[in-house]
């Protein structure tokens, strides 16, 4: 499918509607939530109304995609074979593993940080010269030389959504502040800012990362220099292969074609409460009790060539969404159950109802992007490689993620430089919405 099937430039403001039917019901619910919260401001005419159109206009902000992602999603579907996308759905979705131990999996049905145009399968890689050039040695498909880098529109309806609910909220604290029978005083204010100023840190890294993956120049590996270059390939296996990894250590728990991952355990926990009023109830949360992380060297094919990347060697990996997810209402065995139970109770005084695991990572085959140092191989590795003869000069490098540049931080992320660019939102839309929300809680700081 050619690059020119969907508009890579998003422009000042692209009208953006949900495009799936999961996001459009909670489009929809918060569209009836917002409703409902402007009625009842206007039968009251009571601003604190509007409390129950902030939670609808967020989720209705949420919901909002961004300016590129319905069109990259046409996009993949489009360039995958039928076949291809069949498969992928067999494998895919919730299965009930063991209905009476409440055992099931879910593996996503949608993978934006997946190929949107056909990469490469196993079966066409030189395994005898992982270093050089694939096919004819020209880029792949969806590398940015041959798709070019996209801009997010710079506003959308997301940001419309946001705005209002932010106006909404600022409007209820107001209200509330003013209120001398509410008791509250300028505690809603202080609340409101220190929110808007999380949000503002919190959305200021979010910016700056999609900023340096904008600006910044896409090497070819065949070319790539010395230094600080950002890469874009297909994941495949070096000399260390892949890894079997197995989830907490079960058997039963097990990914294949591993090269990079990290997962979760888990536990929800339930405890008696008491509110305001002297009423007990139940209140219940995942509580992360372990994780763990690790990966192997692998090759960043780009077409041009290959180049020895360190995985271990990233401190900012960022897999995407999650491979499969295990859940289940006891522990993977008695012993288990019984030593979560009692540690939660000892501990916390609560009660564990719920078990899930979670994994993360990097396959081979999976498209990366990154950002790293590239330095010359030890003279004893390129000895011991049959493949890296010195005739390539990128079989000489290899990929570091420990060693940041002044102004860029070294950054491995599933996905392609499409892929990750197209699902994001302006940095106009990140940072506006929480500054709002930040001096409008400063403001009513003041004015209390």
């Amino acid at each position: 499918m050619n690059q020119q099937s969907i508009d890579f430039v998003g422009g000042a403001f692209k009208l953006t509607l949900p495009y799936t039917f999961i996001w459009w019901f909670f489009w929809v619910a918060g569209l009836v939530m917002t409703g409902f919260g402007v009625a009842a401001t206007v039968s009251t005419g009571d601003l604190e109304g509007l409390i129950f159109s902030v939670p609808g206009l967020t989720l209705m902000a949420i919901a909002t995609p961004g300016s590129m992602s319905q069109g990259l999603n046409k996009m993949r579907k489009k360039a995958i074979s039928a076949a291809d996308l069949q498969a992928k759905a067999e494998q895919s979705g919730y299965t009930m593993e063991n209905w009476f131990l409440q055992q099931s999996t879910l593996v996503p049905t949608n993978d934006p940080n997946d190929w949107i145009l056909p990469a490469p399968g196993p079966q066409t890689w030189n395994q005898n010269n992982m270093y050089g050039p694939h096919g004819d040695g020209t880029p792949l498909p969806e590398h940015p030389v041959k798709v070019g880098t996209p801009r997010p529109a710079t506003m959308t309806l997301h940001f419309v959504f946001a705005g209002l609910a932010v106006v909404s909220l600022l409007a209820v604290g107001a209200a509330t502040v003013q209120d001398e029978a509410s008791g509250l005083g300028i505690e809603p204010a202080i609340w409101l800012a220190g929110l808007g100023l999380i949000m503002t840190i919190i959305n200021f890294f979010r910016a700056k990362a999609l900023r340096q993956m904008l600006d910044t120049p896409t090497s070819l590996v065949r070319s790539a220099p010395v230094g600080h270059p950002e890469l874009v390939g297909q994941v495949r296996p070096w000399a260390a292969g892949t890894m079997t990894v197995h989830v907490d250590s079960n058997q039963s728990m097990s990914m294949p074609n591993m090269l990079g991952y990290r997962w979760t355990y888990e536990q929800k926990q339930c405890r008696m409460v008491t509110d305001s009023e002297g009423n007990k109830k139940e209140e219940c949360s995942w509580v992360t009790i372990r994780t763990d992380s690790g990966g192997v060297p692998f090759i960043l094919q780009d077409g041009t060539g290959g180049i020895k990347v360190n995985l271990e060697s990233f401190k900012r990996t960022d897999y995407g969404q999650f491979i499969k997810q295990w859940d289940g209402a006891f522990a993977q065995s008695l012993g288990k159950q019984m030593m979560a139970s009692a540690v939660a109770g000892f501990l916390k005084g609560a009660t564990v109802k719920g078990h899930r695991w979670t994994l993360y990572g990097l396959r081979s085959g999976d498209p990366v992007y990154l950002l790293g140092a590239t330095r010359p191989r030890p003279d004893s590795e390129i000895q011991a490689d049959p493949q890296a003869d010195g005739t390539l000069g990128n079989s000489t490098i290899e990929v570091w993620g420990n060693e940041d540049a002044p102004g860029m931080k070294c950054t491995l992320m599933r996905g392609t430089e499409l892929s990750n660019v197209g699902k994001s939102r302006s940095g106009f839309e990140m940072m506006v919405p929480p500054i709002m929300l930040l001096l409008g809680g400063l403001s009513l700081i003041g004015l209390a």
